[in-house]
């Protein structure tokens, strides 16, 4: 186990278990806003027609996969398995961080990308 190597007096301080707590809730709300993101543009798609017949089976596969990912961190973190359901929470928080940075590189640096 991970928390072999952690001193015990650290381990079972209140402190630690706030700010592992914290960082969890942290990750969790992150992928919420990243499957509200989706949800977002699959209802619009939904709206103009984008998302059809063709296509429908693959956003509900991504919604689906989005819900599973929220939901086992949850199951997870109640079965008092934090470290492993942060780290299903960091699947989906890794590459929504990396696009967020590179968005923000976008808009601030000013130059033109087309």
């Amino acid at each position: 186990m991970i928390y072999a190597f952690i001193p015990h007096r650290i381990l079972f301080s209140g402190n630690f278990q706030t700010k592992t707590m914290a960082f969890f809730w942290i990750l969790w709300g992150f992928d919420a806003c990243i499957a509200l993101v989706a949800l977002y543009f699959f209802f619009i798609g939904l709206g103009d027609g984008s998302v059809s017949s063709f296509n429908l089976g693959i956003w509900l596969l991504l919604l689906g996969g989005l819900a599973v990912i929220l939901l086992w961190s949850l199951w997870l973190k109640g079965r008092e398995r934090l470290l492993l359901a942060k780290g299903v929470l960091a699947i989906l928080a890794a590459p929504g961080l990396l696009y967020a940075l590179f968005m923000l590189l976008v808009i601030l640096s000013g130059s033109r990308w087309n």
